[in-house]
């Protein structure tokens, strides 16, 4: 298969689930650009998930969607109150995920509902970082807030069955669907109330709509600090859902001091329409370490 491939690097604002980068391949084909992008800490095995997705991206035709504008929700690392503050106002979104279990949650969590306003929705990310225990404990301590939801607050399904059990706020499960060899453990185990979807991780637009047909879930569209080449397949997914109640994690290209693209896929008024732009090559340069990033491509590609 003939795919022209573009490496990138690129810095992020600030860091973000111990990420300090992101960096992958751009590949063009017949029906356009995919992006593989995987995280440093993955295998390989896992690694060509994120093939799969930029594979048919390339050379297939995604579902056709059944709406054009997607509800954004505004991504907050674990940056300090203030800047917490300022990153809510300046993007127009009336919702936000704020990733917490990483230095002053209170202060950042205050802080963002001050942004918010008493009619905004607020989340928490916690990417599986605490025990059954913390969990329970810190849910029912930030409860005053009005949480919409608590994004993956243990590792394990079992655990997040026991959280969900004992807290009034929705669980949403992430990595144990994304990284589960049966993601429909949570919902035979009753683990979670709101299935995430990241499209890279699970292999494409297509698997990705199946696998939400299959859970039978509220489903929220999230993304995985792609550069707005990968985002538009997410963008796409949540404009293919049957049904899209919450706002979507969509919104993380602010995470990166810049994009690949001149028109770069950000909210606006907390909506995003449905497009696909293509990256601006001179955007994009021939970072350090390109030979790394295209052999770890031809390992995942293998890896299947």
């Amino acid at each position: 298969m003939d795919l022209m491939t573009v490496t990138f690097r690129i810095p992020m604002t600030a860091r973000f689930r111990r990420v300090t980068e992101r960096a992958g391949v751009l590949l063009r084909g017949p029906m356009g650009w995919g992006e593989f992008s995987p995280f440093p800490e993955y295998p390989d095995t896992v690694a060509h998930r994120w093939w799969l997705a930029a594979l048919e991206a390339t050379v297939a035709l995604w579902p056709p969607p059944v709406r054009t504008s997607i509800p954004i929700n505004v991504t907050i690392p674990a940056v300090g109150p203030e800047e917490a503050h300022e990153r809510v106002r300046a993007s127009g979104c009336t919702t936000a995920k704020v990733k917490v279990a990483e230095g002053d949650d209170a202060a950042r969590l205050e802080a963002v509902r001050d942004a918010l306003g008493p009619e905004g929705k607020l989340r928490m990310d916690v990417n599986g970082a605490w025990d059954t225990a913390t969990a329970i404990r810190e849910i029912r301590r930030f409860s005053h807030l009005d949480l919409e939801y608590v994004e993956q607050p243990c590792a394990s399904t079992e655990d997040l069955a026991a959280v969900r059990k004992a807290v009034d706020v929705p669980i949403a499960a992430d990595e144990s669907i994304r990284l589960a060899d049966d993601p429909m453990e949570v919902v035979t185990g009753e683990a979670a109330d709101i299935a995430i979807l990241k499209v890279q991780p699970l292999g494409g637009v297509t698997r990705s709509l199946e696998l939400a047909e299959q859970l039978g879930l509220p489903a929220v569209v999230s993304s995985a600090l792609e550069t707005s080449v990968g985002l538009a397949a997410g963008l796409h997914l949540a404009a293919c859902l049957p049904e899209l109640p919450f706002a979507c994690g969509l919104g993380t290209i602010g995470l990166l001091e810049h994009d690949v693209v001149a028109d770069p896929l950000v909210p606006v008024n907390g909506v995003m329409e449905l497009r696909r732009p293509e990256p601006e090559l001179g955007l994009v340069g021939d970072p350090p370490g390109s030979d790394e990033l295209i052999d770890r491509l031809q390992r995942a590609m293998d890896a299947g």
